[in-house]
């Protein structure tokens, strides 16, 4: 039945592929004015012919970007494909009753969680008692209220017997938090609220007894401060419940403290763990990876002076870390390129003399997660997720887990409180389930957390894992996922992604959208280029700063194998990148335009010259580089896909998507990105902006949003492929 239902689904959405009628084609885009604004850097004078879309308060470019709003929205909703993929989408998304994320244990075994059900927009905020009774704790949509706008659950933290929860929301994907703070008991809100909390890096965390908690926020500013001031001056403040936020104390912030220094463009804030003595500070510098780590005893932080004492600094390379007791387990990348994890105290931190207890192996150490008994580490081995285990005996035996079907596996959850940790599985081909892992006996129970999905296990689908030769000969991971049956001719759509920054890198997952595009006989494929961390950080360097075009040869290098090895065609092949993997196909199809039919790029960095005069262009010098230093600006132009882009080159199709809410990648660079190659391109090939206006960087969006998004996205690309 399930094969006769998938063969149905595929004449429809075929018999949608027609031409689309004329009068939609011939539509045009409004042409931008060219203000050229040249400035010199080391000696080179770089043209800026849009630098006044900058300003996305003028009222010529409002109305510029609402022409090609329009103008994209009108052409995207009448692509014949577009109806009966995202049917198609809607229907593959609803294929489980729900999924859940983001799980929190406490100490009497209540599980707090989120929770989307199939067809809503934003996930809930729920509980769980050992009873498996459940309970709605939060839903954004009823909290607070405004017409045409969403507000979506962000970090949120429970105090530690359960009685609070303080959580963020967010409206419209603009990132901007306010903390909310709910009597699970009574259901009722505390009248405090408050606002400018920092949340890229940093979580609320609560004293052991429950009376507040500690939480990160930016400086209040005027309205006319320069945008680059916004993620300046962090502090970290405490919170007693039912007191005015304007009493709030201030515990730790830029020249408050002699022995804890702090930069103007470092991100502070405060972890309490479960079962301690001792709270560790987290400075992250900027988006640098490196953390320089504090701690002092719980008792002496509401106290002056507090006695803060240096775990590590930057030089020390660690990138993250879990706590045990006074134990403290560090994830570092010092003399081990792919990480080792390092133990010290927290009563007496010194790395001199701290144990290293796993060294550097040809796994790349992901991260590290502790529950009462064990010490768990997530490690990379041939692109996949798999689990160590050392329990805390001192043995320092080291056992690896053999995850159920040998799939690519993950720790969601592990408690101080609990010996059991929850381990989350995925492959590129089948959904995954939730597992309660026993260390006692070894032993896997498969929870309904995450229920199997109409669509998890469909079969006819296959993945790949290949090796590909970049342009200096390195080779690069290259994941490939298509049907089984798959007649290498070249006549197969394809979709290859990129990102290739921060050292992220890109697991295994399954998503059942794929198979909307899958069974269209399309190819998906995932590079996994350099400036990502597929093997550790000398991957991530070797496409950073002035290294960074590895990344987007890199990307070519895939590309040009998926259609060497016959999965595709120039013809047939289409590039995607988001946020700093904009950098990755912006480059891509300015370096070779020729190697692909078409481009997607979402929230894309485009302009990498000027992004240091945005929001959150400071914390991203650390990442990318700044025009102060000649090597870097270097750098800098030469991953600026804008600056790159010429007169009278034949481009491929290009559809640029931004949210107008997005504090990340600023919106004009997508304008001026979409302007500039709309007048240079020598092809008919169209270059259209899609524009959300109740959205942002993606964080945030609506399902509703995100499905149709995606059907935008492959319709465009079916329709260049002629299909």
């Amino acid at each position: 039945m399930k094969h006769s239902l998938l063969i149905l689904s595929l004449i429809v959405l075929f018999a949608g592929c027609t031409s689309m009628d004329n009068k939609t084609a011939e539509q045009s885009p409004p042409i931008a004015r060219v203000e050229n604004v040249d400035t010199e850097y080391w000696g080179i004078k770089v043209d800026d012919p849009y630098r006044y879309m900058e300003n996305l308060e003028d009222s010529y470019v409002q109305e510029w970007i609402k022409g090609q709003a329009d103008y994209t929205a009108n052409i995207l909703t009448n692509l014949p494909a577009r109806k009966s993929l995202l049917n198609r989408l809607i229907e593959l998304d609803s294929g489980k009753p729900f999924t859940t994320h983001s799980y929190t244990f406490l100490k009497d075994s209540t599980l707090i969680f989120k929770k989307r059900r199939a067809g809503e927009n934003l996930s809930k905020l729920y509980s769980r008692n050992s009873s498996g009774d459940e309970k709605l704790l939060i839903d954004p949509e009823k909290v607070v209220a405004d017409e045409g706008q969403h507000y979506s659950l962000w970090s949120y933290r429970p105090s530690m017997d359960g009685e609070f929860v303080v959580y963020g929301l967010a409206r419209s994907g603009s990132e901007e938090t306010v903390l909310h703070i709910l009597n699970t008991k009574t259901g009722d809100h505390l009248s405090e609220t408050i606002d400018h909390i920092e949340t890229a890096y940093n979580k609320p965390h609560w004293l052991p007894d429950g009376s507040g908690f500690f939480y990160s926020r930016r400086q209040d500013l005027p309205v006319d401060a320069p945008a680059t001031e916004i993620y300046k001056n962090t502090k970290v403040y405490f919170h007693r419940l039912h007191t005015q936020i304007q009493k709030d104390q201030l515990i730790a912030g830029i020249n408050l403290s002699d022995r804890m220094p702090l930069g103007e463009d470092d991100f502070p804030s405060i972890y309490i763990p479960a079962g301690s003595d001792h709270a560790v500070i987290k400075i992250k510098h900027g988006d640098s990876n490196e953390l320089a780590l504090y701690t002092a005893p719980i008792e002496t932080l509401l106290k002056d002076n507090i006695p803060w004492e240096k775990i590590c600094g930057v030089e020390d390379e660690v990138t993250s870390y879990a706590v045990h007791g006074d134990d403290i387990f560090l994830k570092s990348a010092k003399n081990a390129s792919r990480f080792k994890v390092i133990l010290t105290s927290l009563s007496n931190p010194d790395l001199n003399t701290a144990k290293t207890l796993i060294q550097e192996s040809e796994s790349v150490i992901d991260y590290v997660a502790t529950s009462s008994t064990a010490l768990y580490i997530g490690v990379i081995d041939g692109g996949y997720d798999r689990v160590l285990r050392m329990d805390y005996d001192g043995s320092g035996k080291l056992i690896s887990l053999d995850l159920p079907d040998n799939a690519s596996g993950w720790v969601t959850s592990a408690s101080s409180y609990r010996e059991q940790v929850l381990i989350g599985t995925s492959s590129w081909t089948k959904g995954g389930a939730v597992y309660s892992y026993d260390p006692g006996d070894n032993s896997y129970v498969e929870t309904d957390l995450l229920p199997k999905g109409e669509f998890d296990d469909i079969p006819g689908f296959e993945s790949a894992e290949v090796k590909v030769k970049s342009h200096d000969g390195v080779e690069v991971p290259l994941s490939i996922i298509y049907q089984a049956d798959i007649v290498l001719d070249g006549k197969n759509p394809a979709l290859i992604k990129g990102y290739g920054a921060y050292g992220s890198i890109s697991s295994v997952y399954f998503n059942p959208l794929n198979i909307a595009w899958l069974e269209r006989g399309g190819v998906l494929a995932v590079a996994h280029i350099r400036g990502g961390g597929e093997y550790g950080k000398a991957w991530h360097t070797a496409g950073q700063k002035v290294t960074k075009p590895n990344t987007w040869k890199d990307f070519i290098a895939c590309a040009e194998y998926l259609i060497a090895k016959g999965y595709t065609s120039h013809e047939l092949i289409a590039g995607q990148g988001g946020s700093a993997g904009g950098i990755t196909i912006g480059r891509a199809i300015t370096e070779r335009p020729d190697l692909f039919k078409g481009a997607i790029i979402n929230v894309g960095c485009l302009d990498a010259v000027r992004a240091e005069t945005t929001t959150n262009g400071v914390p991203n010098i650390y990442e990318f580089g700044t025009v102060k230093i000649e090597e870097e600006f270097n750098a800098l132009l030469a991953m600026s896909s804008y600056h790159q882009v010429k007169n009278g080159i034949s481009y491929p199709a290009v559809l640029l998507t931004h949210g107008m809410n997005d504090p990340r990648v600023d919106p004009w660079n997508s304008a001026k990105m979409t302007a500039r190659l709309q007048v240079a391109t020598a092809s008919d090939n169209p270059v259209m902006f899609r524009v959300e206006y109740s959205a942002g960087h993606g964080i945030g969006s609506t399902r509703k949003q995100y499905l149709e998004g995606r059907a935008d996205e492959w319709a465009f690309l079916l329709w260049q492929f002629g299909m």
